[in-house]
């Protein structure tokens, strides 16, 4: 038995396709998608990438069932697969397309499909290939984006703190993020020595993305808390460790 990939409508691997796109698409053709809980729907809102692939086939007397994964990730972490049934009910017939929220609805489903019991599945291995998070696109936050970048400019204390080329630059800002980066410097030998690392990434008003890091220490004489931002993770690193090392 061939399983003739060709008659479902689906992207190549390589296409640029979004995954909103994506979604779109598979809810145009589902004959059954106003049964999809809305709740699902909202989540799928949320998606930064997606990957689609073929489960199992069914081919016998000219009609087939094919049965395929569509799984997204989204912006928490987490993920939301949806399950699509193509089959055609007659030899020579249209096929129609059905989408499922579980694979026991699926299950359900394709039992009732007049195929004959005797011809077997062809059956794949479910495979998702996600990219990984680091090269998922961003989730950027339009919270007054060029002022948070002048505050956070205005309050570094260092030196070779970036200049008014960046900060030029910084107030086409449409959108913003902040996150925690872990570690810390390997020489911290006063107690209470404390270290925290941000990377502050802008969304420029061209698409472009810019990031500053932001380190916060307490190596001052009184012990309050002192900030430095600089251009890169690594000029920030090494920041933190000439500090660590001064107490060390």
């Amino acid at each position: 038995m061939s399983v003739p990939y060709e008659t479902a409508a689906y992207e190549p691997p390589d296409s640029p396709e979004s995954p909103e796109e994506h979604l779109a698409r598979l809810l145009g053709r589902a004959l059954n998608s106003f049964e999809l809980p809305d709740e699902t729907v909202r989540r799928l809102d949320l998606a930064l990438a997606h990957d689609g692939s073929l489960h199992s086939a069914h081919h016998s007397a000219g009609m087939h069932r094919e049965t395929y994964r569509h799984t997204w990730l989204l912006a928490d972490g987490s993920a939301v697969t949806l399950w699509e049934l193509v089959h055609n009910t007659a030899p020579g017939s249209e096929p129609q397309h059905e989408v499922y929220v579980d694979e026991e609805e699926l299950r359900t489903a394709t039992a009732r499909l007049p195929l004959p019991a005797d011809a077997p599945d062809f059956e794949l291995p479910v495979t998702v290939q996600l990219p990984p998070a680091s090269a998922l696109r961003q989730v950027y936050v339009p919270d007054d984006s060029p002022d948070h970048a002048r505050r956070l400019l205005r309050r570094a204390e260092n030196t070779d703190r970036p200049g008014t080329e960046t900060a030029a630059l910084l107030t086409t800002a449409c959108g913003h993020r902040i996150t925690q980066a872990f570690g810390r410097p390997s020489r911290t030998a006063r107690p209470g020595l404390s270290f925290s690392l941000y990377e502050h990434a802008f969304l420029l008003g061209d698409g472009g993305e810019l990031s500053l890091w932001e380190v916060e220490h307490t190596v001052t004489p009184d012990g309050r808390h002192m900030c430095e931002v600089y251009v890169s993770e690594d000029a920030a690193r090494e920041a933190m460790e000439r500090r660590a090392a001064q107490v060390s």
